[in-house]
């Protein structure tokens, strides 16, 4: 069984950083690709950033390219999501995720993560 736990929200007023982590646990093969999804209210879930643990390889959603970073530990059981530049409309519920995949070209922002974590509220303020 895998768990997924985030940490790290906040609030911050626009142009500020916030980093956010996420702890995961259980079966490597199970979660070797890690991601980062938000969703406000009334809007639906987006992913933002997807990190294949195997080879360290990412992918971004575009609008936070250049801004936002994804980064797991050496030991590949903690994720960090480094968020610079923050803006108001990106306030939001952010959730951490995880799967297990084979390749890392099935490790991506529209693949459906089977593991999350309760999410960590991000404020961000104009």
């Amino acid at each position: 069984q895998v768990q997924v736990a985030e940490s790290g929200g906040g609030s911050v007023q626009a142009g500020g950083s916030l980093r956010l982590s996420c702890v995961v646990s259980g079966s490597y093969y199970s979660r070797n690709c890690m991601g980062w999804f938000r969703q406000a209210p009334g809007k639906e879930r987006e992913g933002v950033a997807v990190i294949y643990t195997d080879r360290g390889s990412t992918s971004y959603a575009d609008s936070v390219k250049g801004r936002f970073t994804i980064s797991q530990d050496s030991a590949k059981n903690t994720v960090a999501l480094q968020m610079n530049s923050l803006k108001p409309e990106e306030a939001a519920t952010y959730y951490c995720a995880a799967k297990g995949v084979p390749f890392a070209s099935m490790c991506d922002l529209g693949a459906s993560f089977q593991y999350w974590g309760q999410g960590t509220q991000v404020t961000v303020s104009s």
